[in-house]
């Protein structure tokens, strides 16, 4: 049996990170998937069927056009997974949709630097291997709201830990949630290269994969899968 695909798309209008190669080669190594690695809009104007899950990495500016934008809504409203990576919440600013979507849109971010992230959730596979503090190191993304209560959040930043933290107490940095028939995950996490050899970072984004890309049930206990959604 073949393992479930990941649409990885890396589009960039706006700024582009660097680490983005370094994301694209992780996912590609992560096991349990194999991975179609684009930058090409029109890929989001074909049939989304065929993958478990679309990740944007660091997508960032407006990267889809109005067809791509009617697909990725049916594919994820059918039963489709959708997995954002750091700069994914600076992306499609002018679709409301995508906002709902990913549940938070980016603000600011201080200097890179060294920080404490705090598990809030471990009965998740993206957060179970963690420790209940989480020493990292990244720009530690401020957003113009938080994604409660539409989202459960799993990791959460200590502002306290780092300088120039913008939120307060309620600094959600990675979350999941469902969309129709579909599972969304997102983790803010990811700004340096350095961070995809990282294992425990590596782990934290298998798990929030998988998780997406798993079909949730129907009340009467069978599973969605993606195709036959809204058009």
């Amino acid at each position: 049996m073949a393992a479930p695909a990941l649409l990885v798309y890396t589009r960039t209008t706006d700024y582009r990170h660097d680490s983005i190669p370094a994301g694209v080669d992780a996912l590609s190594t992560l096991g349990g998937f194999t991975v179609d690695a684009t930058e090409d809009p029109a890929a989001f104007e074909e049939p989304l069927d065929d993958y478990a899950a679309v990740v944007f990495l660091s997508t960032s500016g407006e990267v889809l056009t109005p067809a791509g934008r009617q697909r990725l809504a049916a594919y994820v409203e059918a039963g489709g997974g959708f997995v954002g990576v750091h700069a994914a919440a600076c992306t499609e600013y002018d679709w409301p949709y995508y906002g709902e979507l990913l549940g938070a849109r980016f603000d600011r971010h201080p200097a890179f630097q060294p920080g404490r992230a705090v598990i809030e959730d471990h009965d998740h596979p993206a957060t179970r291997h963690l420790p209940a503090v989480w020493e990292f190191t990244d720009e530690w993304y401020d957003f113009r709201t938080s994604p409660r209560p539409a989202a459960r959040v799993l990791v959460s930043a200590d502002e306290s830990s780092y300088e120039g933290g913008g939120m307060g107490p309620d600094h959600p940095l990675a979350w999941c949630r469902d969309q129709g028939a579909g599972r969304v995950f997102y983790t803010a996490l990811g700004h340096a290269a350095e961070a995809y050899d990282d294992p425990a970072f590596r782990a934290h984004l298998r798990g929030g994969i998988t998780w997406a890309a798993a079909p949730l049930e129907t009340g009467a206990g069978e599973r969605v899968s993606p195709g036959g959604g809204p058009t």
